[in-house]
């Protein structure tokens, strides 16, 4: 009961992030999981994690909509017909990504917008202030970071504007990915892209070509960077961290032959169970309108295995560095394709998006976590030059369909040399990076980990005012566990 009046009587969380906190508090009170002992006991030590989900699912973790659908036959149950102007559709998805859950309880994936609006484009200037305002709404209402939208591949008018309101607004939320394929994507969009990003933080670039050749097709980039299939989503993500599990020994065979396997094993068993729960025990798919009216389908969900601390269980075995030395690199690879190969081999019923197999997924971090570098990321401070950490993370980024990434913060006096990041976007994707995001680093706005958080909040929240964005949290202490403000500045690439 003290911790149900400790959340309530809260100074710093708004009235929003107060009845939330409520619910999610309300939910780890029950014990429905079928959980074996080992799994229970790898849990305790923190070595399977998953990331705040809740003891009892009752929704997927992030769900995308098909939103082309939406826009061509409404929505009978909210009671909304094909919009038939620009602003009769922005106004209907404000409406309808009210109603789009996720474990945040905000949706995550918002579309690829400057597709979804550029057929009602009619008059650039005179649309222009309905797409800014569009683009405040989300950010003042939908007030969680991992809401994502998507542009590109294609240069479209919707494409520009949206980029010129981001620039003018500078805002946290929505994220934002370019989807880029050099072949497909214009010079001009590309530049504009960079503009912005040295502005606010956004856009991040996906290898267009990499993620169509593994989703056989179209593809969503959610939450922080994660790859799923449109008109579907995943049902949980739990990740292992690698660190604490390689504490346990001094001896890299016993870790790679006997305690890797299984942790792995233990959480494969663990998301099943999940997922279980979520698929037969719940009403989710039964009842949620999403489904009814085709906007999400279960065959296009799947689930996300996630790890973390590569680089410290690494440097825990290895006598080089992560990211540094080869040997030490060429270690980090044999423990994800160990992972790798494990995962694939497992086949879940109910994760049919990908022939039963759930996606290896480099998370993130949360915000408690010291002394753990996310996903397969160099540790910050050890950052090698830019050609060398570009072709360090290719050998990894091929393992992770469903997401990984890197951020590499640039001197403000970048936002004159937008041909240069050019380069280095080009590089990157040619190199065989799948993602990577790019900031100055004079920014209020900077990337944390995969998410969007403005410095200014940071400070609000530390001096113990009420900030509206809940993920402001988060990156405060991402912030002081991870030491995000230290990364390397590039300077001469």
């Amino acid at each position: 009961m003290s911790e149900l009046l400790d959340i309530i009587k809260d100074k710093s969380l708004t009235y929003e992030q107060r009845v939330l906190t409520l619910a999610r508090y309300a939910e780890d009170q029950l014990n429905v999981l079928a959980i074996d002992a080992e799994t229970q006991n790898l849990r305790d030590e923190g070595i399977i994690c998953d990331l705040y989900e809740g003891h009892a699912p009752y929704r997927p973790r992030y769900i995308v909509p098909d939103y082309d659908k939406f826009v061509k036959n409404g929505s009978k149950f909210l009671e909304l017909e094909p919009p038939e102007n620009l602003y009769d559709l922005l106004n209907k998805l404000i409406i309808l990504y009210r109603h789009v859950p996720s474990i945040s309880s905000f949706p995550v994936y918002i579309g690829n917008i400057d597709y979804l609006i550029d057929p009602f484009i009619t008059n650039e200037e005179d649309d222009y202030k309905f797409i800014k305002y569009f683009m405040q709404n989300i950010d003042r209402t939908i007030t969680d970071s991992f809401c994502h939208a998507n542009i590109g591949p294609k240069e479209t008018v919707a494409g520009k504007l949206i980029l010129r309101a981001q620039r003018e607004l500078n805002t946290s939320i929505p994220n934002i990915t370019i989807k880029y394929d050099e072949d497909v994507t214009s010079k001009e969009l590309l530049y504009d892209s960079l503009k912005t990003t040295m502005v606010t933080a956004k856009p991040s670039f996906a290898n267009d070509k990499m993620f169509r050749k593994e989703f056989n097709g179209d593809y969503a980039i959610a939450s922080c960077y994660n790859g799923l299939k449109i008109g579907g989503g995943n049902y949980t993500l739990v990740r292992i961290v690698l660190k604490k599990l390689a504490e346990k020994t001094e001896n890299y065979n016993e870790f790679i032959n006997e305690l890797l396997p299984n942790a792995v094993n233990n959480t494969i068993k663990y998301m099943d169970e999940r997922i279980r729960f979520l698929v037969e025990e719940t009403s989710f798919f039964k009842s949620s309108f999403l489904v009814n009216e085709g906007l999400i389908d279960i065959s296009n969900f799947t689930a996300m295995f996630g790890m973390v601390g590569l680089a410290e269980t690494v440097n825990r075995f290895s006598k080089g560095r992560f990211g540094i030395d080869k040997e030490a690199d060429d270690m980090g690879v044999e423990i994800i394709e160990k992972i790798y190969k494990m995962v694939n081999e497992h086949k879940n019923e109910y994760c049919k998006a990908f022939d039963g197999k759930f996606l290896l997924h480099a998370q993130v971090g949360i915000d408690d976590d010291k002394g753990v570098s996310p996903g397969c990321r160099i540790p910050i401070g050890e950052e090698p030059d830019m050609a060398s950490h570009l072709n360090q993370i290719a050998r990894f980024h091929k393992y992770f369909p469903s997401g990984i990434g890197d951020i590499f913060p640039f001197e403000e006096t970048y936002k004159n040399n937008i041909e240069a990041l050019a380069n280095v976007v080009n590089g990157a994707i040619d190199t065989g990076v799948r993602y990577l995001s790019i900031y100055s680093s004079n920014s209020d706005v900077i990337r944390i980990s995969g998410y969007l958080v403005k410095k200014s909040e940071i400070e609000k929240l530390r001096n113990g005012d009420p900030v509206l964005r809940d993920t402001v949290v988060l990156g405060r202490g991402a912030v002081d566990n991870q030491k995000v403000l230290e990364r390397k500045v590039r300077g001469n690439v």
